[in-house]
């Protein structure tokens, strides 16, 4: 049997502008695409922190090391600058393989497109850590 499953994570990344009329969909600087190993054209799937708006759309390439993360076309309707946003990815693997499945989980450092740690595991969530919104 195949399960899909978390491949890759932006975490908590900033929008940093939106294009309505530029062509593809999410422009994300090129050092930030290899570090959580997302192809370019890949399907994304973004998540909006600021306003709950949850969408699929493709990555493409921004210029490496200036941490760009544009919102392009119609995808320039689901944010705005400064919004934070989650942009994750996934892979079919069989289930036989989960447990040498390991993502690539990119966390910044506060309000940056700067990369802070690359993890590959989520902490358990505890009881005594939940916190209501």
């Amino acid at each position: 049997m195949m399960i899909r499953i978390l491949k890759s994570k932006l975490h908590r990344a900033l929008i940093t502008n939106t294009h309505l009329d530029y062509e593809g969909s999410c422009a994300i600087d090129s050092a930030l695409l290899d570090a959580a190993q997302i192809a370019e054209y890949e399907m994304i799937h973004i998540y909006n922190l600021n306003n709950g708006e949850r969408f699929t759309t493709y990555a493409i390439k921004a210029e490496r090391g200036t941490g760009i993360i544009t919102l392009n076309g119609a995808a320039a309707y689901k944010g705005n600058k400064n919004d934070l946003v989650i942009i994750c990815t996934y892979a079919d693997i069989h289930k036989d393989k989960l447990k040498e499945h390991s993502p690539k989980l990119i966390y910044f450092k506060e309000n940056t497109n700067t990369i802070d740690k690359i993890k590959s595991s989520i902490p358990i969530q505890k009881k005594n850590n939940v916190v209501s919104i």
